[in-house]
């Protein structure tokens, strides 16, 4: 599971790392979660890597209402071409969502949940593979997105037994180009993840998602 991520590094080197024609206008972000409006990047009409603001939870475009959106913030990668909310998304609306870390918590003996933040090594931004949906209804129309989860690597392991699908540099351009075979992005998620990823326990603050400065990222002893 993916429920909360971190994307508070500078807006020119997002720009740099996703090749993004303009510098987005974009405050650093500690503890996103769930509901929220979110960066996501996908391919304009031109075929260049552009940044949107998305609603974190998809609502796919032919339900009735918006409430499976809370639902609907992961995706898992290993159904998400059969699946039915996902499976139209997963052939024609890819996109990336950057971050620069992600949380998961794993139960103490004395029944507290610890928080863990997890990085890439580089200590730079990186991409989430996601999917986007557009749903219209009597409120307007809204676009919204979701995370892809894959089983744990041996470092988030000991936290939680899943985690978000991460597209390294290679990864991105098959992602996003809408001729990319489904088949072989299949392969591609089923992959052993090559991110290597550090990960450190952090201050109670990301517990509630209210709290968004720099503590909720930094690690305690």
């Amino acid at each position: 599971m993916c429920g909360r991520f971190s994307l508070g590094s500078p807006p020119e080197l997002i720009a740099r790392i996703f090749h993004l024609a303009a510098v987005p206008e974009l405050a650093p972000r500690y503890n996103i979660a769930p509901t929220q409006s979110v960066a996501v990047i996908r391919l304009d009409g031109e075929g260049q890597p552009t940044l949107s603001p998305m609603h974190w939870g998809l609502v796919p475009g032919w339900a009735r209402d918006r409430s499976m959106a809370a639902r609907m913030i992961n995706a898992r990668s290993e159904t998400v071409a059969s699946k039915p909310s996902f499976r139209e998304p997963f052939r024609r609306r890819r996109c990336l969502v950057p971050a620069d870390g992600f949380f998961e918590w794993r139960k103490e003996p004395d029944g507290r949940r610890q928080a863990f933040h997890f990085r890439v090594e580089e200590n730079l931004p990186f991409a989430f593979a996601g999917l986007w949906d557009r749903w219209t209804g009597e409120d307007g129309t809204l676009e919204s997105c979701t995370i892809l989860t894959r089983p744990a690597d041996a470092v988030v392991a000991p936290v939680h037994h899943r985690m978000p699908v991460i597209l390294d540099t290679g990864q991105r351009e098959s992602w996003l180009d809408a001729a990319s075979d489904p088949v072989r992005l299949e392969a591609m998620l089923a992959a052993p993840p090559s991110t290597v990823l550090v990960g450190y326990p952090v201050s109670s603050l990301v517990n509630n998602a209210r709290n968004d400065e720099a503590r909720c990222v930094q690690p305690i002893s």
